[in-house]
């Protein structure tokens, strides 16, 4: 399975990197098995550029659960590190999307996978072809490196070094 993490808001954790670090120490509580990690990369905030620089990273996984299960667990994670929902594409202080379970394709009214959006995204992208570059997109059959060179949105994210 593939989860993107974002933050733009530290919340109490001094730093976004430090939030997302929490988020990931807290994935085996919750069932999800860290295979392989990204480092963090920086964007500016999107749709809004003015807003705070964004963090994000990719992380490969395993759990037993099926989608809705490991979905379930992630939105509890980020609840739990408080994130708060205050409209779409708003500030936050943590973001956690299943991006792909396996190989699923799946269209349902609270979750669609692969995630519909996140092939157009270079910070998703980039992370994941970071450490997964030959992985294949579900139904698009685009490898992540493929998809990488070719997003159209958060085109300025690069590794945060």
């Amino acid at each position: 399975m593939v989860v993107a993490l974002g933050s733009n808001l530290a919340g109490g954790y001094g730093s976004s990197e430090a939030l997302l670090e929490a988020a990931l120490t807290r994935f085996p509580a919750v069932g999800l098995k860290i295979l392989k990690r990204s480092s963090w990369w920086r964007s500016a905030a999107w749709p809004d550029p003015m807003g705070p620089e964004y963090r994000n990273g990719v992380a490969l996984v395993e759990a037993q659960g099926g989608p809705h299960e490991v979905l379930a667990s992630l939105l509890g994670l980020e609840a739990e590190l408080g994130r708060e929902r205050a409209g779409r594409n708003a500030p936050r202080t943590l973001d956690l999307d299943l991006i792909a379970h396996g190989r699923q394709v799946l269209h349902h009214p609270d979750l669609t996978l692969p995630h519909p959006r996140a092939h157009k995204r270079l910070f998703v992208m980039g992370p994941l072809a970071e450490i997964a570059p030959d992985w294949v997109h579900p139904a698009l059959g685009e490898t992540a490196a493929a998809l990488a060179a070719k997003a159209t949105i958060g085109k300025d994210a690069t590794p945060a070094a």
